[in-house]
């Protein structure tokens, strides 16, 4: 039967522009669709995790779930001299009349004076769910931007999380657009220098792009299975740049080889079909291999993670469906018109009476690499121990790894919201964050558990210094379910918040409320969705990890049909996942990058960092792992002895490698350059982790453990012993499998 991968080379080689205009078609139609019929975003009930979730679902029981409300901050100006409280409770009336008349407003408060009479705060509480608040805040905003104009004698401001998730996404997209201009560019310049045809790099850089314009497409008709968080379009650019590129430089730097090698013998055609049955299935390898990788995302049981392995399997497998369909067409047309200046240029050179030039392979170590290699044959123990010692060094830092929440404390201050939000909290203490108690019991119950609430509420005030403020007591309409509301006066992030979370929980709650029988209980609030997000995300990660080392496992014997390489596979990736994690710790956790980087460290690393660096590092990895492989394993079915297969086939694939990692770098550096901690974290760990991968693990650890194995490289399988016997002097393509 007629493997599938050369049967698509064949056919849009042959027939190029039915090709090239069929992939045109495919891209056009899946943005279309995805336009037409529109993203599905996640909504609050999708964010919910842990008993703070929980207890988010119990509120919302009862309607007692939290809105969307932007507070309008009344102050003096900077220098402005006493504060004018007449003029001042002038401004907050106008606020009120203005946001009441708004149809999206929900309800105005009363004015509220901070506690030393510098300023008056006014709560407006914004129609509809709290994730949907940020597309009608722009109204909330201009009405509050008139309120200043009018009283030029006061700063009048407003903050909340619907003004902070809009100014969020204006700086995101602006930081992306940035990316763009940075990554784009250098991408393009790496492709010249590689190919030294402007032709040849606008190829992966086009496919790559239109690769993404589809997978955007896509994705927003994927978000209606798995809701979109918002990051999707993020990973889609972060991974489709990447992946594109070097899918497209593997298959194109494999039909150059085969292109110089035949020296004009074979037709264009022949050459695609050559490159497809070798570099062709490696990238079919590779990209099933980064999307099974990031379907463990889904084992995360968050709606962010399930985003994002969305946006990240369906890109990968949109840049291998080009490679294998409307590349080889473009690869084909590219050839002919290669083949007619070469012919010219015969003629030419015939009619001077010189010999013309025939092409050479470029299957060779370059200088560079050969250097490298030079003492990893000689002494490949040595090279092991010391580049795994390295390795194992810049691992260290992963001991004193300190996960929290990048919630909004860590949010760049480059918002102009907030700026705002710090001068409101400086102000009014007590809304830096908040304990919600939600209790769920019979009707007839609710005094006795308004009365156990109350007696917590008077514990808390005099047990926890944390606690401040007046508490609130609600209860649903229906009688069911009563909340309450404690503020406690130290931002979200803080210790004593977190020390205030676990005295709640385990102290005072038991020995009140906990006494009640029949009851449900459990404690919500920013301070506990801060602190359950880590928690969750550390019991989830070994889960994810071990099936991530099952993937990997499977993946590499089912392409090389060896448990040899399919454990080396596992212990390089995890080798190199936790070397780019100890530097990120080094980096993010202390302080003396801070200037180099652009950032303000928070002590800790993001929540989400760990998980997204594993999954998405372990699939790229075999991106590298495949192709440098099927390389090594080609030589060896080929009849070449498994020492010099090692180094032929890491010698053969390190120009493209390093290429490929070059283009990855690029683009993941320049996610290290946005104003979101988060984004920087992950861009600078992804970086980090390419070029370990590509620098250390596969041209010094890979073939100095290859050559210490030797034959054993290949057990159980007896393929290749079996073939060497017959492999005839003349060079023919295998597959890795």
């Amino acid at each position: 039967m007629t493997n599938p991968t050369l049967w698509m080379a064949r056919w849009s080689a042959r027939n190029p522009w039915r090709a090239i205009t069929g992939w045109l078609l495919f891209v056009v139609l899946s943005l279309g669709a995805g336009i037409a019929i529109g993203a599905n975003p996640a909504t609050s009930e999708d964010f919910r995790i842990g008993e703070a979730g929980r207890a988010e679902a119990i509120a919302a029981e009862g309607g007692l779930q939290q809105r969307p409300v932007e507070r309008v901050l009344i102050h003096a100006r900077p220098g402005a001299g006493s504060f004018d409280t007449a003029l001042a409770e002038a401004a907050a009336r106008d606020v009120g009349a203005r946001m009441a008349a708004l149809p999206e407003v929900a309800a105005v408060g009363a004015p509220v004076p901070a506690s030393d009479g510098s300023a008056l705060r006014v709560d407006v509480t914004v129609k509809g769910a709290e994730f949907d608040a940020k597309k009608h805040v722009g109204a909330l905003l201009a009405q509050t931007a008139a309120v200043q104009e009018a009283y030029p004698g006061l700063w009048v401001e407003e903050v909340g999380s619907p003004s902070i998730s809009k100014g969020v996404d204006g700086l995101r997209g602006d930081d992306l657009a940035r990316t763009e201009v940075i990554a784009l560019p250098v991408t393009l310049i790496t492709l010249l220098v590689v190919f030294g045809s402007i032709a040849m790099a606008l190829v992966p850089l086009l496919l790559a792009l239109s690769s993404i314009i589809a997978a955007v497409g896509l994705s927003m008709l994927a978000s209606h299975v798995f809701p979109d968080a918002g990051v999707g379009t993020n990973v889609i650019l972060l991974i489709g740049l990447a992946v594109g590129v070097d899918y497209t430089l593997f298959y194109l730097k494999r039909e150059r080889e085969e292109r110089a090698r035949a020296g004009g013998r074979l037709t264009p055609q022949a050459v695609v079909e050559l490159a497809a049955a070798t570099s062709g299935r490696a990238v079919v390898v590779s990209g099933l291999a980064v999307a099974v990788s990031s379907a463990t995302l889904f084992l995360a049981d968050d709606v962010i993670f399930s985003s994002i392995a969305t946006g990240a399997i369906v890109v990968t497998l949109v840049a291998v469906l080009s490679s294998l369909t409307v590349l080889p067409a473009l690869l084909a047309e590219l050839g002919e018109r290669a083949d007619r200046r070469r012919a010219r240029k015969e003629v030419r050179a015939a009619a001077k009476g010189r010999t013309p030039r025939v092409g050479q392979s470029m299957s060779g170590a370059g200088r560079i690499t050969a250097a490298v290699l030079r003492p990893t044959a000689k002494h490949p123990g040595a090279t092991l121990a010391v580049a795994t010692l390295a390795m194992i060094a810049l691992a260290l830092p992963v001991l004193n790894l300190n996960l929290t929440e990048m919630g909004r404390d860590t949010h760049s201050r480059a918002i102009g919201a907030m700026q705002t939000y710090d001068r409101t909290m400086a102000a009014y203490p007590e809304l830096n964050s908040m304990h919600q108690v939600l209790v769920k019991a019979d009707a007839g119950r609710r005094g006795e558990v308004a009365a156990a609430l109350t007696g917590l509420a008077g514990r808390a005030a005099a047990e926890d210094p944390a606690i401040s403020g007046k508490p609130f007591l609600r209860t649903s309409p229906d009688g069911r379910i009563t909340m309450l509301e404690m503020a406690v006066a130290h931002p979200v992030g803080s210790a004593e918040a977190h020390t205030s979370l676990k005295k709640l929980r385990t102290e005072l709650l038991p020995a009140t409320v906990g006494k009640l029988t029949v009851t449900e209980t459990a404690v919500t609030g920013d301070v506990a969705r801060n602190a359950d997000y880590p928690t969750h995300q550390k019991q989830k990660l070994p889960l994810i990890v071990g099936a991530l080392l099952l993937v990997t496992f499977g993946m590499t014997v089912w392409a090389f049909r060896s448990v040899v390489l399919g454990l080396i596979g596992i212990v390089l990736n995890l080798l190199s996942a936790f070397a780019s994690l100890g530097l990120l710790v080094l980096v993010f956790q202390n302080e003396w990058a801070e200037g180099i980087l652009a950032f303000e460290s928070t002590g800790s690393i993001g929540a989400r960092v760990p998980l997204f660096l594993f999954v998405i590092l372990f699939g790229l990895s075999m991106d590298y792992q495949v192709f440098v492989i099927s390389r090594i394993r080609e030589a060896a079915v080929n009849g070449v002895p498994t020492r010099r297969a090692v180094l032929d086939g890491i010698g053969s694939s390190a120009g493209v490698v390093t290429s490929a990692a070059v283009v990855m770098v690029t683009v993941f550096a320049s996610f290290a350059a946005l104003h979101l901690i988060e984004m920087k974290q992950i861009g600078f760990a992804l970086a980090a982790a390419v070029l370990l991968d590509a620098f250390v693990i596969r041209i010094l650890i890979l073939p100095s453990l290859m050559l210490l194995l030797g034959e054993w490289n290949w057990w159980p399988s007896r393929g290749v012993r079996q073939v060497r016997p017959q492999a005839s002097t003349e060079r023919r393509p295998a597959t890795v499998g």
